[in-house]
């Protein structure tokens, strides 16, 4: 079956009709964005229109995937996280390496643990389970990450005379910055715990109900939904903690004096978006 072919299946045509209902929904919240004088929806129409181009690429391009051998997996996976980086890098725009930073992060706390699961055989080693799956965990990933800078930036800039007044008695600058490692790690896996505490009560995940709907046991349906999510918490346990980890030392030079936290020059995606 060529790629074509695939797009003009009858279910493929069928899905345009939902993604017309959930667009028109999208449409209200940036009808109410602009009533309130928000200012969100260049960024959040843009966020929704290109999320749907990539996914829509991505469903096509696993299409493909199917029919090649499993080492690209590998490739792909790394890609993922590669992007993850980039666009988690905006979330802490004037952290010293950022980019460095996050992809390493990323790659650690998603790559440890899909190799584990994998180990485990939580996740099957075929192209079809390892990519949808490990995709999840680098996404996880990255929302942590994200969260875990943007806390970290925003607790450097309003302690930053408080954290140089300390550095100027001789504290070194691990210990200065721990407490603001510390609450940025803590303050990105809320929402991750927060899921938690409600799977099963209020939160039903998609996974988990996809997985019933086709005929799986719930029970079991239940269990494999917990373990991707304590996957998913461990990625993002671990990437937020490497990542405030790794800035905190990025955060100070030879001389043990912090850096500047500076937006780039070009203000990254949301201060451009903010302008249009």
């Amino acid at each position: 079956m060529t790629l074509l072919d695939r797009f003009l299946e009858p279910v493929v045509v069928r899905g345009l009709v939902q993604v017309a209902a959930a667009s028109a929904l999208a449409a209200v919240v940036l009808g109410l964005s602009y009533l309130r004088s928000l200012d969100l929806e260049s960024e959040l129409g843009w966020a929704f229109a290109r999320g749907f181009v990539q996914v829509i690429a991505m469903g096509a391009f696993i299409g493909v995937l199917f029919s090649v051998p499993l080492a690209w997996s590998g490739g792909v996976l790394l890609a993922m996280m590669a992007i993850a980086a980039w666009i988690s890098k905006d979330r802490g725009g004037g952290v010293p390496g950022v980019l460095r930073v996050s992809f390493v992060a990323i790659l650690f706390g998603s790559g440890l643990v899909i190799v584990a699961m994998l180990a485990a055989g939580a996740i099957d080693a075929t192209v079809r389970n390892l990519i949808p799956v490990g995709g999840m965990i680098i996404a996880n990933a990255m929302k942590t990450n994200s969260l875990a800078l943007d806390r970290f930036k925003g607790e450097v800039r309003s302690n930053r005379a408080e954290i140089e007044a300390v550095l100027a008695l001789g504290v070194p600058p691990e210990k200065v910055i721990s407490e603001y490692v510390t609450t940025s790690v803590r303050a990105s896996l809320i929402p991750m715990v927060d899921s938690l505490k409600s799977l099963g009560l209020v939160y039903i995940p998609g996974m988990m109900s996809g997985m019933i709907l086709a005929g799986a046991n719930p029970i079991y349906a239940a269990e494999y939904q917990f373990v991707i999510m304590g996957m998913l918490f461990a990625a993002g346990g671990l990437t937020s903690m490497a990542s405030t980890l790794l800035v905190g030392k990025y955060a100070f030079t030879e001389a043990e004096q912090l850096k500047p936290f500076e937006e780039p020059a070009d203000g990254g995606i949301r201060t451009l978006l903010s302008r249009e």
